[in-house]
């Protein structure tokens, strides 16, 4: 009923109490009892007397029909979850039931959502898109190298077909807009059986971030909004989610290798002196690339040296 009651506030406008009961078939009080629980999900609602409620802004609920209006690759099972602490950790949990299927879950709203490195992801209810795709993969979780990276191919891609430009990519597999960072992913991979692994795929993009949302970001962040105010969540959604099934099927057929030079092209930092730092190491040196595996290659005083993916971050000099 809470999201019956959520699909007709989302318009923003008041809907008095009767009004929503007699949609709703509920009694006044049923329908306060429902309010309340909008406290808990942390979505600002007020009420007037004499007009009724409204939430603080409109907002755009994820829809299954039009989200798969926009998938053209098979899926096995599409969830839509009102709040979960993380879609990760959501899909992970159901992983060794579902060995062999490509399982997405979608959530209006994370309380846990998780970056690189044990980050926190800013994850408010209704306004950017939090999504995990759980796929099975031939082979050992060390066979995955370079994934991460198609992954982050597949998101720019998806921003492309949505009429996105300046995107731009930093490695290990973040994508930046205009020289802020827009969406992050995040991989988790277990060996479900010898020569098969199971692959949590996850996603979250800015859509919109009101300020308070962002006194929480610790980086320059970017919003899709800013740039674009009509587009619609369900088909940034629907895009973003076939791509990655495209990612699937293209890291099968071919590995990262075809896609080593596309990367290139796009890095915010190819050919850019940097600072690679990690709790027990810094490096500074100039991007040259990648190599097939996802690795990065940077040129400092000893010549090409290989840094693997793992706890480093990128800075540039500057």
């Amino acid at each position: 009923m809470l999201r019956q009651l959520l699909a007709l506030l989302a318009d923003g406008q008041f809907h008095s109490g009767d009004e929503l009961g007699q949609a709703l078939g509920v009694s006044r009080a049923a329908v306060w009892k429902q309010l309340k629980k909008l406290e808990d999900l942390d979505i600002p609602c007020s009420s007037v007397k004499g007009k009724g409620y409204r939430l603080q802004d409109a907002i755009e609920l994820l829809d299954d029909d039009v989200l798969r209006s926009r998938i053209t690759y098979p899926i096995d099972r599409l969830d839509i979850l009102l709040d979960t602490d993380s879609t990760n950790t959501y899909l992970f949990n159901q992983a060794s039931d579902h060995m062999g299927k490509r399982y997405a879950a979608l959530a209006e709203k994370q309380t846990g959502g998780r970056g690189r490195r044990g980050r926190s992801w800013v994850s408010p209810f209704g306004k950017n898109i939090y999504l995990s795709l759980l796929v099975t993969m031939p082979g050992k979780v060390a066979d995955l190298e370079g994934f991460s990276l198609l992954v982050a191919v597949a998101v720019e891609r998806a921003l492309v077909e949505l009429g996105i430009d300046q995107v731009g990519l930093k490695w290990p597999n973040d994508v930046y807009l205009e020289g802020r960072k827009l969406a992050g992913i995040l991989l988790e991979s277990a060996q479900s059986q010898p020569n098969y692994c199971q692959v949590v795929i996850g996603v979250g993009l800015n859509l919109s971030l009101s300020d308070s949302d962002a006194e929480k970001i610790e980086q320059p962040w970017a919003a899709l909004k800013q740039y674009c105010p009509d587009l619609s969540r369900n088909d940034v959604a629907g895009v973003l989610l076939n791509q990655l099934l495209w990612a699937v099927n293209e890291f099968q057929r071919e590995g990262f290798a075809p896609w080593v030079s596309y990367w290139a092209e796009r890095d915010i930092f190819y050919r850019k002196e940097v600072m690679l730092s990690s709790t027990n190491e810094r490096k500074q040196g100039v991007v040259k690339g990648v190599n097939r595996k996802g690795e990065l290659l940077l040129q400092t005083e000893r010549g090409i040296e290989v840094v693997v993916a793992g706890e480093l971050s990128v800075r540039s000099v500057d």
